[in-house]
């Protein structure tokens, strides 16, 4: 047993460390997909180390008991800005002004789920105003065409490769186009939702393709799209909301990166996980479906909403427009490293 925990620690510290090297291929990028599981198990490991001390003198298991200790104060340290110990990328509301509020539910169905009823549901219960559903085949669209109804405003994308989109809104939609940025099966939705109150708003909807071995073994264009997406949103004179299932997690390099490029801001910082897959395996959850904000919005509310047969928990945020907003709230700021290299990931072939 204390050799298993002796290879144990060793495979921990390697996966907690690897993505330090910024490599575009899977096997980097995915090991930083499980920190708060890393922590998990290094604190099991930290505890049978213990247990396994002789304390009469330093051995192998005394060398890496300290090197687990130091290994989860890393972790601790990444993780903390994602809980409610960590400093708020976005601020509360204090007054409602109703006029400029919204919400959006993100969704990934799973393309061969086929809980329509229960997907009309959620949303029927979640009540947004905007709703943006992946991995959706023509088949979702079919099934979902009653939300026409009560959603006048949609764009839609229906596609066999999962990397489908439906986008239904009650809010005006302008000036509204599907791009395909980087592959030309992989669509974006780029358009500008206007508030009751007239002010609008320019919403991004992206699903970029994930770096895993059987689809693309490395992040180059899932990284390419964000970091487009990320100008886009920094040029924008409007408000700006990126929504999608991103296919990376809320703390990765990338992420932040494209923060810091885009000059958005996180609100799950501050506030908590919101892991959003795997639906159906507890211990293996991260939060891949997001909504990045910039700085003249506030939010409302967010919360995960319930599954209803995907492997993604839907998503709901409700936020609010403030003209002095982006006078209160600090975007992050790349340096000339992350300039650097941004400008090289978006050259990338």
């Amino acid at each position: 047993m204390q050799y298993f925990f002796f290879v144990l620690s060793i495979i921990l510290v390697i996966i907690t460390f690897i993505p330090l090297i910024k490599n575009e291929y899977w096997i980097f990028r995915v090991c930083d997909y499980p920190r708060l599981q890393k922590l998990v198990l290094t604190t099991i490991c930290i505890v049978f180390l213990a247990f396994y001390s002789s304390g009469k003198e330093y051995d192998f298991n005394d060398l890496l008991l300290l090197i687990m200790v130091v290994n989860a104060c890393y972790l601790l340290k990444q993780i903390l800005p994602f809980t409610g110990l960590g400093k708020k990328h976005v601020q509360r509301i204090t007054t409602e002004i109703p006029e400029n509020g919204f919400s959006v539910m993100i969704s990934n169905v799973y393309q061969f789920n086929t809980n329509y009823k229960g997907c009309l549901e959620e949303i029927s219960k979640a009540n947004p105003d905007v709703v943006l559903l992946l991995e959706t085949p023509a088949v979702w669209e079919k099934e979902t065409n009653s939300l026409e109804e009560h959603f006048p405003f949609y764009k839609k994308v229906p596609l066999e490769n999962t990397y489908g989109m439906l986008l239904y809104s009650k809010l005006q939609l302008r000036d509204t186009e599907v791009k395909y940025l980087v592959e030309n099966d992989i669509p974006s939705i780029h358009t500008q939702i206007i508030l009751p109150g007239g002010q609008a708003v320019q919403m991004y909807a992206v699903h970029p393709e994930p770096p895993v071995p059987m689809e693309n073994p490395t992040s180059k264009e899932r990284d390419k799209e964000l970091l487009l997406v990320a100008d886009l949103a920094k040029d924008s004179d409007l408000p700006v909301i990126v929504i999608g299932d991103l296919n990376d997690v809320a703390w990765s390099y990338t992420t932040e990166l494209f923060l810091k490029m885009s000059g958005l801001l996180d609100p799950r910082r501050g506030r908590g996980f919101y892991n959003s897959f795997h639906a159906h395996y507890p211990f293996l959850r991260f939060p891949l479906d997001h909504a990045f904000i910039s700085t003249h919005l506030k939010i409302r509310e967010m919360k995960r909403l319930h599954n209803f047969g995907s492997d993604h928990f839907p998503i709901f945020i409700s936020l609010q427009y403030e003209a002095a907003a982006e006078l209160e709230q600090d975007e992050m700021q790349p340096d000339s490293e992350d300039i650097a290299i941004a400008e090289e990931k978006k050259g990338a072939n």
